[in-house]
């Protein structure tokens, strides 16, 4: 990005959003970590990080779903569940309630990527930080000693009553921060939810860990970092 570019972003960006759930945490990982002892227990011969795989793909189809059908929201935690007892089904598990309910659990419990809380601290010296997340709001509460940080704000998407990309999640979250739609930058891993932030008229800055194309939309980000610590330096003197 030439640097006339960066120098806008630098004077006009007052706030940073951040999803949490694959940007801040490292669900992937994390969520392997714990499946692959109670996989295991199971007896399940395939490989635990495609279970794991399985589960966020069903998890986002079926949030996805929900929002469009626009009947109500239904809390996260209720979508890890269906998620995960489809997942189940599919692999041929055989598994009860309990073993569902302590799976979701673990979601609350992911560690930040390695770079994060450092590119955080260096951030927070000129931005206010603000989680803007899919998950519960007790969720993401019981999260935040696992993460370690103290953002200055976190906002649930049950405040909009619908799941990122919905435009109401963001303009939700504008209202919450107090300011105008074009002086935050949202920050996501996932090209879905920088589409729905730009689509409603924030800044974005796509991290992209996995070297994936972003694809041909006309709501491409401003930035484009391979990490957290890309961002700092380029949003921080």
């Amino acid at each position: 990005m030439p640097a006339s570019a960066i120098d806008i972003l630098k004077r006009e960006v007052k706030v940073l959003t951040f999803d949490q759930y694959g940007t801040v945490v490292d669900m992937q990982s994390g969520l392997t970590e714990a499946v692959t002892p109670f996989l295991q227990e199971k007896n399940w011969p395939g490989e635990p990080h495609r279970f794991v795989t399985w589960w966020r793909r069903t998890h986002y189809e079926d949030s996805m779903i929900d929002a469009l059908c626009d009947r109500g929201h239904t809390p996260y935690r209720e979508i890890g569940h269906r998620a995960v007892s489809h997942v189940m089904q599919r692999a041929g598990i055989d598994y009860t309630q309990d073993d569902v309910t302590w799976l979701v659990s673990q979601i609350e419990t992911l560690r930040p990527f390695p770079d994060v809380i450092n590119a955080l601290r260096k951030l927070h010296t000129r931005y206010r930080l603000v989680i803007l997340s899919n998950g519960d709001r007790d969720m993401l509460e019981r999260a935040k000693a696992h993460i370690g940080y103290d953002f200055d704000l976190t906002i649930s998407v049950q405040e909009a009553g619908y799941f990122k990309p919905h435009y109401a999640t963001y303009e939700k979250a504008a209202e919450l921060i107090g300011e105008e739609r074009a002086s935050i930058m949202h920050v996501a891993n996932h090209a879905f939810d920088c589409i729905g932030a730009k689509a409603f008229g924030m800044r974005t800055a796509f991290i992209d860990r996995r070297k994936r194309p972003y694809g041909e939309t006309p709501h491409q980000p401003d930035l484009i970092v391979g990490n957290f610590a890309e961002l700092a330096d380029g949003l921080v003197d």
